[in-house]
């Protein structure tokens, strides 16, 4: 059996503006991964709403989240190992289609039912995530993508900043429908802008998808790929768990309405969108591992802080926004960097890399964001949720330390 010979390809052209030609501009990458964001984040505020209007239980409505996260990660796993075969460009642009056409399904599901499926198919938007990440590595070195993804992020948490506060006033004055509504047209753009600018960068495309996916025991078998992995999604996994569990928690526990929710979640948002640009600033100085552990310890201190608000009785909104924000601080200096590592660890499976290591990090958001929603009830009070989110930050810190330490016998990525 021969060893498979990987060969050097053809160094890309520069980017041109809205040249299908050539790599595409960090705008049009930003659009592109702020699609599944916004998709996840926009509806929020109308989770109580959707439970009342299909008259089905907040659990029930709840797996809007979930669901969405469990389809996202099930589906990087093809997404990657698809554009690594057929190329990013068209393998992105089929997923939006896909994206846009349950979007507007979405909007006139007659039952809660057909509108979870419809959020299942949604699900395709992550693609604009997944393969940003592996633009961005076919571009650039691994220290470089660290930065550019921070960039990339950065632009993309404008979505998770605005969308809340536009679904929640939305969601008072003309209904939940309203959300999709905007997301649809959003999802519009991104794919004109993705159609117009994005050329081709995978320049050594796979013979086959069979020998592809085979790829896969190749990144199993590296330890610090795991290693990067599991600090994506412990990290990640507290905001995750906040999203399943955070709309009860300022509805049903603090009473605030869902346009209050949405003006506070802008906290979140403008904590990660300032810890994406330190990451996009600092990371290649620095190094990927030291601003990982540095984001890792100032999400635990978010949780400690919460449990201790709420430990002292201030039921206030405060006292769960402010420490989600550090949280998301914590977000933005460490998933940019857990990332890069993820799709450098074997630069020729980029595509790869970037879905298993996506797939697993949501999936594992998935179940906490499920864990937390569960858990609470009327008499559980914001408890359960603090606590899913200090052990999750906990756990990320301990995965960073083990990347770390196999740095220091194998050196840095």
């Amino acid at each position: 059996m021969q060893k498979r010979v990987h060969t050097e390809p053809a160094p890309l052209p520069a980017a041109r503006f809205l040249d299908r030609r050539t790599p595409p501009h960090l705008f049009t990458l930003v659009l592109a991964a702020a699609t599944s964001a916004l998709a996840m984040n926009i509806f929020l505020p109308s989770l109580p709403g959707m439970a009342r209007y299909f008259e089905a239980d907040y659990a029930v409505a709840q797996l809007a989240v979930s669901l969405y996260l469990a389809a996202t990660a099930v589906l990087q796993l093809f997404i990657g190992p698809l554009s690594d075969r057929y190329g990013r460009r068209p393998v992105m642009l089929a997923c939006f289609l896909i994206f846009m056409v349950s979007t507007v399904l979405a909007i006139f599901a007659p039952t809660i039912e057909a509108l979870l499926v419809c959020r299942v198919m949604q699900a395709f938007s992550a693609a604009g995530i997944v393969l940003s990440r592996a633009i961005v590595r076919d571009t650039v070195d691994t220290a470089e993508a660290a930065s550019r993804i921070g960039y990339v992020t950065m632009g993309m948490a404008v979505a998770p900043m605005v969308g809340p506060m536009i679904g929640g006033v939305l969601d008072e004055l003309y209904g939940w429908q309203a959300a999709f509504v905007v997301t649809f047209g959003f999802a519009t753009l991104s794919f004109s802008m993705v159609y117009f600018d994005l050329g081709e960068t995978n320049r050594s495309q796979s013979a086959s998808l069979t020998a592809q996916f085979h790829a896969y025991p190749e990144l199993a078998r590296s330890r610090r790929f795991w290693g990067y992995v599991l600090t994506a999604a412990f990290t990640s996994g507290a905001f995750f768990a906040f999203l399943g569990g955070g709309p009860y928690v300022a509805t049903e526990i603090l009473g605030m309405s869902p346009s209050g929710y949405g003006l506070y979640f802008a906290l979140i948002s403008g904590g990660y969108m300032f810890g994406n640009f330190l990451a996009a600033r600092y990371s290649t100085r620095v190094g990927l591992n030291r601003m990982m552990l540095s984001g890792n310890i100032v999400c635990t201190l978010g949780g400690l802080a919460c449990f201790v608000m709420f430990g002292a009785g201030l039921y206030h909104p405060i006292s769960l926004f402010a420490p989600a924000m550090l949280m998301g601080v914590g977000n933005g200096l460490t998933l940019p960097n857990a990332i890069a590592g993820m799709v450098s660890m074997r630069p020729h499976l980029a595509g790869s890399a970037s879905g298993l290591g996506g797939s697993l990090q949501i999936g594992g958001g998935a179940v906490l964001s499920v864990l937390a929603g569960a858990l609470l009830g009327p008499d559980t009070g914001p408890y359960p949720l603090v606590w899913v989110m200090l052990l999750s930050s906990l756990a990320a810190v301990a995965a960073t330390v083990w990347v770390i330490q196999v740095a220091r016998r194998r050196g840095e990525a």
